[in-house]
Protein backbone atom coordinates (compact mmCIF):
# COMPACT_ATOMS: atom_id res chain seq x y z
CA UNK A 1 0.00 0.00 0.00
CA UNK A 2 3.28 2.49 -0.21
CA UNK A 3 2.06 5.70 -1.33
CA UNK A 4 -1.13 4.42 -2.51
CA UNK A 5 -4.01 7.22 -2.09
CA UNK A 6 -7.76 5.63 -1.02
CA UNK A 7 -9.28 6.86 -3.66
CA UNK A 8 -7.15 4.55 -5.68
CA UNK A 9 -7.32 2.01 -3.15
CA UNK A 10 -11.09 1.87 -3.66
CA UNK A 11 -11.21 1.89 -7.86
CA UNK A 12 -8.36 -0.75 -8.05
CA UNK A 13 -9.90 -3.37 -5.85
CA UNK A 14 -12.18 -4.54 -8.60
CA UNK A 15 -15.28 -4.56 -6.48
CA UNK A 16 -17.05 -2.21 -4.06
CA UNK A 17 -14.78 -1.75 -0.86
CA UNK A 18 -16.53 -3.36 2.28
CA UNK A 19 -15.21 -2.35 5.92
CA UNK A 20 -17.24 -2.09 8.75
CA UNK A 21 -15.86 -0.54 11.67
CA UNK A 22 -15.40 -3.64 13.73
CA UNK A 23 -13.77 -3.84 16.46
CA UNK A 24 -15.21 -4.31 19.76
CA UNK A 25 -17.74 -7.90 18.49
CA UNK A 26 -13.83 -9.47 18.40
CA UNK A 27 -14.09 -9.36 22.00
CA UNK A 28 -17.15 -12.11 21.34
CA UNK A 29 -14.72 -14.34 19.26
CA UNK A 30 -12.10 -14.51 22.04
CA UNK A 31 -14.60 -14.80 24.59
CA UNK A 32 -12.99 -11.73 26.53
CA UNK A 33 -14.34 -8.37 27.92
CA UNK A 34 -13.50 -4.96 26.30
CA UNK A 35 -11.46 -4.01 29.47
CA UNK A 36 -9.71 -7.25 28.23
CA UNK A 37 -8.84 -6.35 25.20
CA UNK A 38 -7.73 -2.88 26.32
CA UNK A 39 -5.11 -3.74 28.22
CA UNK A 40 -3.81 -6.81 26.47
CA UNK A 41 -2.20 -6.18 22.87
CA UNK A 42 -1.61 -10.32 22.41
CA UNK A 43 -5.37 -10.79 23.10
CA UNK A 44 -6.65 -7.75 21.31
CA UNK A 45 -4.73 -8.61 17.83
CA UNK A 46 -6.18 -11.67 18.49
CA UNK A 47 -9.68 -10.50 18.90
CA UNK A 48 -8.89 -8.37 15.31
CA UNK A 49 -7.71 -11.53 13.79
CA UNK A 50 -10.85 -13.66 14.66
CA UNK A 51 -13.07 -10.99 12.68
CA UNK A 52 -10.51 -11.19 9.79
CA UNK A 53 -10.91 -14.75 9.80
CA UNK A 54 -15.13 -14.89 10.31
CA UNK A 55 -15.97 -11.87 8.17
CA UNK A 56 -12.96 -10.90 5.82
CA UNK A 57 -13.78 -7.39 5.39
CA UNK A 58 -11.33 -5.09 3.48
CA UNK A 59 -9.85 -2.93 6.25
CA UNK A 60 -10.12 -3.73 9.59
CA UNK A 61 -9.54 -1.21 12.47
CA UNK A 62 -7.65 -1.23 16.47
CA UNK A 63 -10.85 -0.99 18.86
CA UNK A 64 -12.38 2.56 18.88
CA UNK A 65 -11.26 4.20 22.01
CA UNK A 66 -11.39 8.07 22.80
CA UNK A 67 -10.23 8.26 26.36
CA UNK A 68 -6.52 6.70 25.23
CA UNK A 69 -5.14 9.96 24.59
CA UNK A 70 -6.67 11.90 27.70
CA UNK A 71 -5.78 8.71 29.71
CA UNK A 72 -2.17 9.45 28.56
CA UNK A 73 -2.43 12.52 29.73
CA UNK A 74 -3.63 11.60 33.51
CA UNK A 75 -6.78 12.08 33.19
CA UNK A 76 -8.86 9.99 35.23
CA UNK A 77 -10.68 6.88 33.00
CA UNK A 78 -13.51 4.73 33.53
CA UNK A 79 -13.20 1.04 32.31
CA UNK A 80 -16.76 -0.92 31.85
CA UNK A 81 -16.50 -4.33 31.03
CA UNK A 82 -18.56 -4.59 27.92
CA UNK A 83 -18.74 -0.55 27.00
CA UNK A 84 -16.39 2.09 25.94
CA UNK A 85 -14.00 3.70 28.48
CA UNK A 86 -15.22 7.06 29.11
CA UNK A 87 -13.07 10.14 30.87
CA UNK A 88 -14.95 11.22 34.17
CA UNK A 89 -12.68 14.58 35.29
CA UNK A 90 -12.28 17.67 33.20
CA UNK A 91 -9.13 19.77 34.51
CA UNK A 92 -8.01 22.46 32.47
CA UNK A 93 -10.19 25.82 32.83
CA UNK A 94 -7.04 28.19 32.15
CA UNK A 95 -3.76 28.30 29.78
CA UNK A 96 -2.06 27.41 33.11
CA UNK A 97 -3.64 24.87 33.68
CA UNK A 98 -1.67 23.04 30.64
CA UNK A 99 1.43 23.00 32.32
CA UNK A 100 1.70 20.24 33.85
CA UNK A 101 0.65 18.41 31.18
CA UNK A 102 3.55 19.42 28.92
CA UNK A 103 6.32 17.53 30.87
CA UNK A 104 4.55 14.24 29.70
CA UNK A 105 5.27 11.87 26.77
CA UNK A 106 2.44 10.27 25.92
CA UNK A 107 3.96 7.15 24.49
CA UNK A 108 5.21 6.34 27.84
CA UNK A 109 1.41 5.50 29.08
CA UNK A 110 0.85 1.81 29.17
CA UNK A 111 -1.98 1.62 27.32
CA UNK A 112 -1.10 4.05 24.61
CA UNK A 113 2.50 1.65 24.18
CA UNK A 114 -0.06 -1.38 24.47
CA UNK A 115 -2.01 0.05 21.51
CA UNK A 116 1.20 0.41 19.12
CA UNK A 117 1.81 -2.89 20.11
CA UNK A 118 -1.46 -4.25 18.85
CA UNK A 119 -0.77 -2.61 15.91
CA UNK A 120 2.85 -4.22 15.24
CA UNK A 121 1.40 -7.70 16.08
CA UNK A 122 -1.38 -7.05 13.38
CA UNK A 123 1.23 -5.87 10.85
CA UNK A 124 2.73 -9.54 11.56
CA UNK A 125 -0.31 -11.24 11.51
CA UNK A 126 -3.16 -9.87 8.97
CA UNK A 127 -2.82 -9.51 5.71
CA UNK A 128 -5.69 -6.76 4.57
CA UNK A 129 -5.03 -3.39 5.26
CA UNK A 130 -4.74 -1.95 8.73
CA UNK A 131 -6.21 0.74 10.45
CA UNK A 132 -5.94 2.97 13.78
CA UNK A 133 -7.65 5.98 15.08
CA UNK A 134 -6.16 8.96 16.93
CA UNK A 135 -8.76 11.28 18.88
CA UNK A 136 -8.97 14.28 17.45
CA UNK A 137 -7.34 17.91 19.04
CA UNK A 138 -10.62 19.44 19.68
CA UNK A 139 -12.51 16.83 20.96
CA UNK A 140 -8.92 15.70 23.16
CA UNK A 141 -9.53 19.73 23.77
CA UNK A 142 -13.36 18.77 25.27
CA UNK A 143 -11.88 15.99 27.42
CA UNK A 144 -9.29 18.14 29.02
CA UNK A 145 -11.92 21.01 29.29
CA UNK A 146 -15.30 19.64 29.38
CA UNK A 147 -17.26 19.50 26.23
CA UNK A 148 -19.73 21.98 27.17
CA UNK A 149 -17.16 24.30 28.58
CA UNK A 150 -15.27 24.20 25.27
CA UNK A 151 -18.17 25.45 23.43
CA UNK A 152 -19.05 27.86 25.49
CA UNK A 153 -14.89 29.19 25.30
CA UNK A 154 -15.40 28.90 21.41
CA UNK A 155 -17.50 32.29 22.11
CA UNK A 156 -15.66 33.93 25.39
CA UNK A 157 -12.26 32.60 25.46
CA UNK A 158 -11.31 31.67 21.70
CA UNK A 159 -7.41 32.20 22.77
CA UNK A 160 -8.09 29.29 25.55
CA UNK A 161 -9.60 27.60 22.99
CA UNK A 162 -6.59 27.85 20.30
CA UNK A 163 -3.69 27.03 22.93
CA UNK A 164 -5.73 23.96 24.31
CA UNK A 165 -6.66 22.22 21.00
CA UNK A 166 -2.84 23.40 20.09
CA UNK A 167 -1.13 21.10 22.66
CA UNK A 168 -3.64 18.36 22.05
CA UNK A 169 -2.86 18.53 18.03
CA UNK A 170 1.09 17.75 19.20
CA UNK A 171 -0.19 15.04 21.31
CA UNK A 172 -2.43 13.78 18.85
CA UNK A 173 0.47 13.73 16.13
CA UNK A 174 2.68 12.08 18.38
CA UNK A 175 0.66 9.13 18.74
CA UNK A 176 -0.41 9.29 15.22
CA UNK A 177 3.41 9.43 13.75
CA UNK A 178 3.69 6.00 16.24
CA UNK A 179 1.11 4.02 14.83
CA UNK A 180 2.63 4.57 11.26
CA UNK A 181 5.90 3.24 12.61
CA UNK A 182 4.05 0.08 13.83
CA UNK A 183 2.38 -0.73 10.55
CA UNK A 184 -0.89 1.25 10.01
CA UNK A 185 -1.74 1.78 6.60
CA UNK A 186 -4.41 3.86 7.27
CA UNK A 187 -5.12 5.91 10.39
CA UNK A 188 -8.91 7.97 11.54
CA UNK A 189 -8.85 10.86 12.84
CA UNK A 190 -12.25 11.51 15.52
CA UNK A 191 -13.54 14.39 15.76
CA UNK A 192 -16.50 13.72 17.38
CA UNK A 193 -16.85 16.73 19.61
CA UNK A 194 -16.99 19.29 16.44
CA UNK A 195 -20.32 18.16 15.28
CA UNK A 196 -21.53 21.30 16.55
CA UNK A 197 -19.45 23.54 15.26
CA UNK A 198 -20.31 26.21 12.33
CA UNK A 199 -18.17 26.02 8.93
CA UNK A 200 -16.17 29.07 9.69
CA UNK A 201 -15.73 27.64 13.73
CA UNK A 202 -14.64 24.40 12.51
CA UNK A 203 -12.06 25.78 9.90
CA UNK A 204 -10.33 28.03 13.32
CA UNK A 205 -10.99 25.61 15.85
CA UNK A 206 -10.37 22.35 14.42
CA UNK A 207 -9.72 21.62 10.83
CA UNK A 208 -6.71 23.76 10.57
CA UNK A 209 -5.40 21.87 13.57
CA UNK A 210 -6.51 18.56 12.20
CA UNK A 211 -4.75 19.94 8.46
CA UNK A 212 -1.35 20.31 10.66
CA UNK A 213 -1.85 16.75 11.87
CA UNK A 214 -2.66 15.08 8.42
CA UNK A 215 0.56 17.16 7.27
CA UNK A 216 3.20 14.52 5.55
CA UNK A 217 2.30 11.57 7.40
CA UNK A 218 2.57 8.13 5.35
CA UNK A 219 -0.63 5.92 6.05
CA UNK A 220 -3.84 7.24 4.42
CA UNK A 221 -5.64 9.82 6.46
CA UNK A 222 -9.23 9.70 7.35
CA UNK A 223 -11.33 11.99 9.05
CA UNK A 224 -14.62 10.52 11.07
CA UNK A 225 -17.27 12.94 12.59
CA UNK A 226 -20.34 11.82 14.30
CA UNK A 227 -23.52 13.19 13.91
CA UNK A 228 -25.04 15.01 11.18
CA UNK A 229 -22.41 16.62 9.41
CA UNK A 230 -23.62 17.94 6.20
CA UNK A 231 -22.89 21.28 6.99
CA UNK A 232 -19.59 20.82 7.45
CA UNK A 233 -18.36 18.52 4.30
CA UNK A 234 -16.64 21.64 2.52
CA UNK A 235 -14.70 21.82 5.41
CA UNK A 236 -13.64 18.53 6.12
CA UNK A 237 -12.49 18.16 2.49
CA UNK A 238 -10.52 21.04 3.11
CA UNK A 239 -8.39 19.36 6.35
CA UNK A 240 -6.81 17.26 3.26
CA UNK A 241 -8.63 14.06 4.86
CA UNK A 242 -8.47 11.68 1.64
CA UNK A 243 -11.61 9.95 3.46
CA UNK A 244 -14.63 11.11 5.36
CA UNK A 245 -16.45 8.59 7.39
CA UNK A 246 -19.80 10.46 7.97
CA UNK A 247 -22.10 9.24 10.25
CA UNK A 248 -25.99 7.60 9.70
CA UNK A 249 -27.97 11.04 9.65
CA UNK A 250 -25.70 12.16 6.55
CA UNK A 251 -27.10 11.43 3.27
CA UNK A 252 -24.56 10.34 1.27
CA UNK A 253 -25.99 10.33 -2.45
CA UNK A 254 -26.51 14.15 -1.47
CA UNK A 255 -23.17 15.01 -0.35
CA UNK A 256 -21.23 12.93 -2.96
CA UNK A 257 -21.77 15.58 -5.58
CA UNK A 258 -19.99 18.02 -3.64
CA UNK A 259 -17.39 16.11 -2.63
CA UNK A 260 -13.95 16.42 -4.90
CA UNK A 261 -13.81 12.39 -6.63
CA UNK A 262 -10.56 12.52 -4.64
CA UNK A 263 -12.05 12.13 -1.35
CA UNK A 264 -13.62 9.10 -0.73
CA UNK A 265 -17.05 8.80 1.30
CA UNK A 266 -16.73 6.30 3.91
CA UNK A 267 -20.23 4.94 5.17
CA UNK A 268 -22.43 5.18 6.97
CA UNK A 269 -25.00 2.00 7.80
CA UNK A 270 -26.60 3.08 11.45
CA UNK A 271 -24.58 1.29 14.04
CA UNK A 272 -27.38 0.65 16.60
CA UNK A 273 -30.72 1.57 14.40
CA UNK A 274 -29.61 -1.22 12.34
CA UNK A 275 -26.72 -2.93 12.95
CA UNK A 276 -28.03 -3.80 16.54
CA UNK A 277 -31.73 -3.41 16.52
CA UNK A 278 -32.33 -4.88 13.17
CA UNK A 279 -32.99 -8.94 11.72
CA UNK A 280 -30.41 -9.73 9.09
CA UNK A 281 -33.03 -9.26 6.44
CA UNK A 282 -33.67 -5.51 7.82
CA UNK A 283 -29.63 -5.19 7.80
CA UNK A 284 -29.80 -6.79 4.29
CA UNK A 285 -32.68 -4.29 2.81
CA UNK A 286 -30.76 -1.07 3.98
CA UNK A 287 -27.03 -2.51 2.66
CA UNK A 288 -28.67 -2.49 -0.76
CA UNK A 289 -30.28 1.03 -0.32
CA UNK A 290 -27.24 2.73 0.16
CA UNK A 291 -25.56 0.89 -2.11
CA UNK A 292 -28.35 1.61 -5.01
CA UNK A 293 -27.98 5.19 -3.77
CA UNK A 294 -24.36 5.63 -3.94
CA UNK A 295 -24.13 3.41 -7.43
CA UNK A 296 -22.74 6.62 -9.55
CA UNK A 297 -20.30 7.23 -7.28
CA UNK A 298 -16.63 5.19 -7.19
CA UNK A 299 -15.30 7.10 -4.83
CA UNK A 300 -17.11 5.40 -1.95
CA UNK A 301 -16.45 2.67 0.72
CA UNK A 302 -19.72 0.53 2.48
CA UNK A 303 -19.06 0.66 5.88
CA UNK A 304 -20.82 1.78 9.13
CA UNK A 305 -21.69 5.53 10.30
CA UNK A 306 -19.33 4.51 13.94
CA UNK A 307 -17.68 1.42 15.20
CA UNK A 308 -19.96 -1.13 16.37
CA UNK A 309 -21.09 -1.84 19.58
CA UNK A 310 -20.36 -4.83 21.29
CA UNK A 311 -23.77 -6.24 21.35
CA UNK A 312 -24.46 -6.57 17.97
CA UNK A 313 -25.57 -9.64 16.52
CA UNK A 314 -22.64 -11.48 14.84
CA UNK A 315 -25.40 -12.71 12.27
CA UNK A 316 -26.28 -8.92 11.44
CA UNK A 317 -22.46 -8.67 10.37
CA UNK A 318 -22.79 -11.88 8.22
CA UNK A 319 -25.87 -9.93 6.53
CA UNK A 320 -23.87 -6.56 5.92
CA UNK A 321 -20.88 -8.48 4.27
CA UNK A 322 -23.06 -10.83 2.33
CA UNK A 323 -25.27 -8.00 0.97
CA UNK A 324 -21.97 -5.72 0.71
CA UNK A 325 -20.13 -8.23 -1.70
CA UNK A 326 -22.88 -9.45 -4.05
Amino acid sequence: MADMRLADLAAKAGHRLVTPLLGYPGAKLTNSSLKQNEFNPVLHCESLTRLVERFRPDVVFLMMDLSLEAGALGLPVRFPLFESPTVEEHPVASVDDLEPFRVLDPLDDVRIRGFVRTMELMAERIDIPKGGYVVGPFTLAGLLMGASELAMATVTDPELVHAVVRFSAGVCRRYALALADAGADIIAVLEPTATFLSPRSFTSFCGDYVKEILDGMKPIMALHICGNTTHLIREMCATGAEGLSLDSPVNLATVAPIVDPGVVLVGNIDPVGVMVQQTPEGVEQEVRRLLDSMAPYPNFILSTGCDLPYETPLENIDAFMKEGRR
